[in-house]
Parts: structure tokens; sequence; C-alpha cells
């Protein structure tokens, strides 16, 4: 199984990996997420490490169970060869209603078939009121027409 677009990439193809994987992940669906990834892939995000794609499907599973109406934008950064990093932002509110707006950054390392062997995440947080979220589109892909991360001053 291969996941284009493949390495090396091109300014054009980092971009289209990066809305891919942002389509993907706005989901919410952990099978389909860990489909991306190869079936040895390492990560790292925050304080776990799984390894796997049946790790990594429990991970999200688990992350989107606390994380309710969880939106993303994700945004190139920089790529070269095999490897992508991204800057991004998501919105989610937890079980008591508190919303919360987390940032990071994330290198991403692809295998030859275009799936992705190494993910790095460095994520932070705060809470914010609900009369800040900026991503208020229907659960889902973001619409085309939505600004990204530059556009909103993020």
């Amino acid at each position: 199984m291969s996941r284009p677009p493949l390495p090396p990439f091109t300014e054009e193809t980092a971009i289209l990996k990066v809305r891919a994987a942002e389509n993907a992940w706005n989901t919410r669906d952990p099978a389909r997420v860990a489909l991306a990834y190869t079936p040895d892939s390492r990560w790292r995000n925050r304080t776990e490490f799984p390894v796997g794609r049946a790790e990594i499907e429990a991970f999200l599973a688990r992350k989107w169970s606390r994380e309710r109406e969880y939106r993303l934008v994700k945004e190139l950064w920089a790529f070269g060869g095999n490897r992508i990093a991204v800057r991004f932002a998501y919105e989610y509110r937890d079980e008591s209603g508190q919303w919360f707006r987390a940032y990071g950054n994330e290198n991403w390392q692809f295998a030859a078939d275009g799936l992705m062997a190494v993910r790095f995440a460095s994520i932070n947080e705060h809470p914010i009121a609900e009369s800040e979220r900026k991503f208020r589109w229907p659960l889902g892909p973001r619409p085309d027409d939505h600004p990204g991360l530059g556009d909103l001053g993020l």
C-alpha cells in the first residue's frame, strides 16, 4: 500500500500531504488515521510514545474520547527530501464544557511508500472561552475557504 504524494517532496506535494493529514485527523476516526503510518511507526506525543499502528489507533481513540468537538488546522512550515515540518492549532472542549486551544509543531519522516514512519509532536494548550473559538465549521474536514493559521493570526 502506498500513500501519495510520495517523497521526495516539493512544496506543492508537501502542502498536499499536510492537508491530507489535517483532513484525516478531522474525521476523528482512529482506524482510518492509523493507516497513514507505517506498521512500526514511532511517535512522541507529549508524554506518550506509541509505536506501531495498534498503539497509535488506541492513543487516538483515547484522545478523541476526551477531546470533544475537535477541529484541527495544520500548516506547512518546512520540507526536504522525505521530511516535513508543520505547525498546527486545534480546539476542543472537555466533558465539563471547557474549551481549549492547543498549539504545536510536528516533525514527520516518511517511508518511500508515503506512509509516515516517525512523528514527533510538541504541544501546549490553554483554556479559552467559547466566544474565543476560531474553528467553527461543522465537524469533519475544514472547508477549503476557511482561513488558515496565518490568516487567523495563530
